[in-house]
């Protein structure tokens, strides 16, 4: 079952002064349960493909289409309530809220959904069990490695029970271990959970993990290998 569909996209920055084509006419199908890298050299359109279809930024032209909503038709607080109970992010730069635990960064997004501390207490014990941080719900960000950290953020990204996680570069201020254990993770959600992840990345190890890459290049999609 297609969770994503994406048609005739483009994206162009400083149309009028000089205009930068970072999408070209992107048509893509992304089924639910797929683990999906988009890679490509830089500049090649990966982070402003996951940002439109996140909802964080609008296409100049084609449609966006997430369970069948046209995200890009919505208002900017539907996009915020639609982003909230559908889509899951993870950052490279991890972007916790530093004076908060790592159970109350998990805990956040389900306060803003309203769900009761019964919830919220059990799902981020679930999550941040489930991600190996289990004994480490009262640290800061700053007590945390970055691999750590970036862990936390996987389980944020879960709490809000998303249709999919975008990924941008995660393991990229990763060292070799905590890129190991981060994907070990992801693919296990992956496999037993069905949830979908697509990612951006340059990184050779999240593409062997990847069962389904698209390669883009100057915003146009030049391979796309299921394996």
């Amino acid at each position: 079952m297609s969770i994503i569909e994406i048609k005739g996209l483009y994206k162009v920055y400083d149309e009028k002064s000089m205009p930068v084509h970072a999408i070209n006419g992107i048509d893509l199908i992304i089924e639910s349960g797929e683990f999906t890298a988009v890679v490509g050299p830089s500049g090649s359109g990966k982070t402003t493909l996951l940002n439109i279809v996140g909802g964080l930024d609008d296409p100049t032209k084609g449609d966006v289409f997430i369970d069948g909503v046209k995200i890009n038709e919505l208002s900017g607080r539907q996009k915020t309530d639609f982003r909230m109970n559908n889509i899951g992010f993870v950052f490279q730069a991890y972007n916790l809220i530093p004076v908060f635990t790592a159970k109350e960064n998990v805990e956040f997004i389900m306060q803003l959904q309203n769900k009761s501390k019964a919830v919220r207490e059990g799902r981020t014990k679930e999550l941040l069990e489930a991600v190996g941080l289990g004994d480490r719900m009262e640290s800061r960000p700053n007590k945390l490695s970055g691999g750590q950290q970036q862990r936390v953020a996987v389980a944020r990204a879960l709490a809000s029970k998303p249709k999919f996680i975008l990924a941008d570069e995660p393991t990229a201020n990763l060292d070799s271990k905590s890129t190991d254990n981060l994907l070990e993770i992801m693919e296990k959600l992956n496999r037993e959970e069905n949830i979908t992840f697509i990612f951006s990345t340059h990184d050779q190890r999240v593409v062997n993990k990847a069962k389904r890459v698209i390669t883009l290049v100057d915003g146009a999609v030049v391979s796309d290998v299921s394996k």
